[in-house]
């Protein structure tokens, strides 16, 4: 696998990692798993495929593990990973966990006796976490949480993947598990062009042209909806998830630890009970991280423009 690289990444160095990806939400959520299974600081335990859909019931975390399978299969990856199907909705309320092999998997690897940190980083709703805290609290002292989620402080509002399940970012927020929160104003800063795409990942075998091209036709297909996208340029924000790992930990200013807010049915932030602090992001180092993502993928699977044909 990691025969491209001509580098290695000390065993001690490297990190016990969960992805949760609600892979056939958009886009960019592909990119991401892509770019997690080319690090070698991470040592990928298993993919799970979370729910999207607004409505219920959706189908939509089986819809994600299909992806998760495709994106595998054009990797050159089939088989490698487990792959988790999570809950197919967001908690009724706060104290009903959802049992699932998604959720079992996690407290699983949580317990498992392992000296080499656990993350989870969370790409959508954080309901699977949510359940597995629910069903076996004292995985909070052995795992920590990357969300991508939530709005911007002080006061947040609606945010996609915070709108897929508010009781189960409650769980979370409240539990005993350390949290790394990078929030909309920041996972938004992961832009890149179309153009940038087709010049350095569209050239990158079978999944760079699969990535490539699934994000075109996504841009074409919400053409009428004027919103979003922005037609020329997309955000790959769940690369936030990587960047706080490969960033320096010594580089302490692109986040604050601030008290624990509870979140309001309208997604705003409300005084937490004040005993428990959580990390919040608000700035990341991007350049570092895409550059990373196309230099993993070229060095991979090569870089073979079509020309302009």
């Amino acid at each position: 696998m990691h025969h491209s690289f001509h580098f290695r990444v000390p065993e001690e160095k490297t990190i016990r990692y969960i992805a949760h990806t609600d892979c056939k939400n958009e886009a960019d959520d592909q990119f991401t798993l892509c770019h997690l299974l080319l690090t070698q600081k991470l040592d990928v335990r298993g993919i799970i495929g979370g729910h999207f859909a607004q409505k219920t019931p959706s189908g939509s975390a089986r819809e994600s593990c299909e992806e998760i399978q495709r994106v595998l299969s054009l990797m050159g990856l089939s088989g490698q990973y487990p792959v988790l199907e999570g809950a197919d909705h967001g908690l009724k309320d706060e104290a009903t966990p959802v049992d699932t092999p998604a959720a079992r998997f996690i407290i699983e690897e949580a317990m498992k006796d392992d000296p080499r940190p656990l993350f989870i980083g969370m790409q959508g709703a954080i309901t699977d976490l949510a359940c597995a805290i629910l069903l076996e609290p004292r995985i909070c002292q052995r795992m920590t949480c990357i969300w991508i989620g939530g709005g911007d402080y002080p006061e947040g509002g609606n945010e996609f993947n915070l709108a897929g399940d508010i009781s189960s970012a409650n769980v979370v927020f409240s539990s005993a598990m350390p949290v790394w929160q990078v929030p909309k104003g920041v996972y938004k800063t992961f832009c890149v062009s179309l153009s940038e795409l087709q010049w350095k990942v569209e050239p990158c075998g079978d999944i760079g042209a699969y990535l490539f091209r699934q994000m075109v036709e996504l841009n074409d297909a919400l053409g009428f909806y004027i919103p979003w996208p922005h037609g020329e340029t997309w955000c790959l924000g769940d690369e936030g998830v990587i960047c706080a790992l490969l960033e320096d930990a010594e580089r302490t200013g692109g986040y604050s630890v601030v008290p624990a807010p509870r979140i309001a049915s309208d997604m705003h932030y409300l005084p937490g009970d004040g005993k428990r602090t959580i990390r919040v992001y608000h700035a990341m180092d991007v350049r570092m991280d895409l550059e990373d993502l196309f230099a993993k993928l070229a060095l991979r699977y090569g870089w073979n423009p079509r020309g302009n044909a």
